[in-house]
């Protein structure tokens, strides 16, 4: 699915999402990331919520954001109220939801110029 047809700036963007992967600008990555509007972290080794760990939490705070989007692959899956917690009190606002749910949101509020990040599941198995 094709989220974008051009490029919207200067900042990081996804152009489309598959079975195959997640396309950004011109590189295809298959496996789990995290993505925000200047960094992209491609070896996050999440591919399913119940492998998200207190320490995956935190490779995700590093980036500093004022909001995460969490793509939890194919289905949307609610992580549990102690993760969410970890967001809560560093005042980082947290959504889950669909990767690709996850993919349109994310280049919504980064072109409005939001401090988001999204750490992203395969949308496979």
């Amino acid at each position: 699915m094709d989220l974008t047809l051009e490029s919207p700036g200067d900042h990081l963007f996804i152009h489309s999402i598959s079975d195959e992967g997640i396309q950004i600008a011109d590189r295809l990555c298959s496996g789990p990331l995290i993505i925000s509007a200047s960094k992209l972290l491609t070896d996050w080794p999440v591919s399913s919520p119940k492998d998200l760990t207190s320490q995956h939490l935190d490779q995700i705070l590093e980036f500093e954001p004022e909001l995460v989007l969490i793509g939890t692959g194919k289905q949307q899956i609610f992580l549990p109220p102690e993760m969410l917690m970890v967001f809560y009190r560093q005042s980082v606002g947290i959504e889950t939801m669909n990767t690709h749910a996850a993919c349109r949101t994310f280049n919504v509020l980064v072109s409005e110029g939001r401090n988001v990040v999204a750490a992203l599941m395969p949308t496979t198995a």
